[in-house]
C-alpha cells in the first residue's frame, strides 16, 4: 500500500518542462564533478545478468528480481537491483589500478521496494566504483570518499542555482559520522526511521556508518546482503528534506567485502550456498581487486535539489490510483 504526503502550502518552484531541463543539467553537472573527485571514468552496463553469474544483488537479503526468458538463448536472465559486483568484474577485466574507478547509469525495477514520495519500483541512480590498496581499506578512507562525494552534491547545487536561482537548496557540506550502534544508543526507543530522522534533522548532513550487521539490542539497524559491502565498512549518506520533513538517503555504500569478510558474512547469514557462485568464487580465490563503491541516487538527488515533495516528480514509473489522485489534487505534477 502506497503512503502519500502531501506537505502544507507545497508548490513546485519550477514548471513541467523546467523541471526536465533541470534535470538534464543537475545530471551533467554531477557527473562531472563526481568523476573528478573519485578519478572515474564512464562506462556502459548491464541490464540484465544471468543468474549463476552471482552477479546480481539482493540488496537486503530478500528482494526478488525481475525474470524473463530469452527465446534464442533458451535461457532466464534477472534485471539488476544494483550493479556492486558487476562493476568489480569490469575494473579486473579494465586492468585499471589503484586509484582509478568507473561510474555508469544504472537503471533497475525493484518490485518490492515500498511506494510512496521518495521510493518507486523504478530506480535509477549513478553506480561507481574504486579500485583501493589494502592500506586505504580502512574507516579514514570510506570518510574521506564520503566527504568528496558530498562536496560534489553541494558543488551541483551551487552551480544550479546559477541558472535555477529559485531553487537554492544547498545541503550542508559538514558532515556528521556515526555508527548504528552510536545511533542506537542516543535513541533506543526509536525506530531506525526515527532515529535516521531525529540525527538528520539535528545536523543536516549525516553519514551513517557500519549497516548491516546486528547491534547490542540483536537487530540489525537495516538488513545488507553479506557479499557485497563489508558490514564495518559501509553507509548511507542522508541528508535532511526540508519539504518532507524528514532525512532522505542519497546513497549506500562503502568499502567492498575482501576473501575474509566474504567468508565470515556468508556464514553470519546463512548463505553459504554462494560459494558456488562464479562471482563469488573469484572473491573467495583472491582473483579481484579490492574496492570502494556505490550507488547515489539520480531522482532522489533531482528532488532534493530541486526541492521536489515526490520522486515521481522528477522520474517517469507507474503509480497507483490513490498516489495519482491524491499528486491531482494537490497539484503535484508526476511526470
Amino acid at each position: 500500500m502506497s503512503k502519500l504526503i502531501i506537505p502544507q502550502g507545497y508548490k513546485s518552484c519550477l514548471e513541467l518542462y523546467q523541471t526536465q531541463i533541470a534535470i538534464g543539467k543537475l545530471k551533467r553537472i554531477f557527473e562531472d564533478h563526481l568523476s573528478k573527485a573519485l578519478n572515474l571514468k564512464r562506462v556502459s552496463a548491464p541490464l540484465f545478468v544471468e543468474p549463476h553469474t552471482g552477479m546480481n544483488d539482493d540488496l537486503n537479503g530478500i528482494d526478488r528480481p525481475v525474470s524473463f526468458d530469452i527465446k534464442e538463448m533458451t535461457k532466464e536472465v534477472q534485471i539488476v537491483h544494483s550493479l556492486a559486483k558487476w562493476k568489480r568484474v569490469a575494473l579486473h577485466k579494465y586492468g585499471f589500478s589503484e586509484g582509478e574507478g568507473i561510474y555508469t547509469d544504472m537503471n533497475a525495477i525493484r518490485r518490492d521496494d515500498e511506494i510512496d514520495n521518495t521510493h518507486s519500483i523504478y530506480v535509477d541512480q549513478w553506480d561507481w566504483e574504486q579500485i583501493i590498496s589494502p592500506n586505504w581499506r580502512n574507516e579514514d578512507y570510506l570518510k574521506q570518499t564520503v566527504i568528496h562525494i558530498v562536496n560534489a552534491i553541494c558543488d551541483t547545487a551551487e552551480t544550479l542555482a546559477e541558472s535555477f536561482p529559485e531553487i537554492n537548496s544547498i545541503p550542508h557540506r559538514d558532515v556528521h559520522f556515526i555508527t548504528s550502534q552510536e545511533l542506537e544508543d542516543r535513541y533506543p526507543n526509536l525506530s531506525p526511521k526515527e532515529r535516521e530522522n531525529a540525527c538528520t534533522k539535528e545536523f543536516k548532513t549525516v553519514f551513517l556508518m557500519k549497516v548491516g550487521g546486528a547491534l547490542r539490542s540483536g537487530k540489525s539497524h537495516d538488513n545488507r546482503a553479506p557479499d557485497y559491502d563489508d558490514w564495518n565498512l559501509n553507509g548511507d549518506i542522508l541528508v535532511w528534506n526540508n519539504i518532507l520533513n524528514s532525512s532522505l538517503e542519497l546513497s549506500s555504500m562503502g568499502i567492498r567485502v575482501d576473501s575474509k569478510t566474504l567468508d565470515k558474512q556468508l556464514t553470519l547469514a546463512k548463505c553459504d550456498a554462494r560459494r558456488n557462485l562464479t562471482y563469488h568464487k573469484m572473491l573467495l580465490n583472491e582473483a579481484l581487486p579490492l574496492t570502494i563503491g556505490g550507488g547515489i541516487g539520480q531522482s532522489r538527488l533531482s528532488m532534493i535539489l530541486l526541492q521536489k515533495a515526490h520522486i515521481g516528480e522528477v522520474q517517469v514509473s507507474v503509480w497507483d490510483d490513490e498516489t495519482l489522485a491524491g499528486c491531482k489534487s494537490a497539484n503535484i505534477k508526476l511526470l
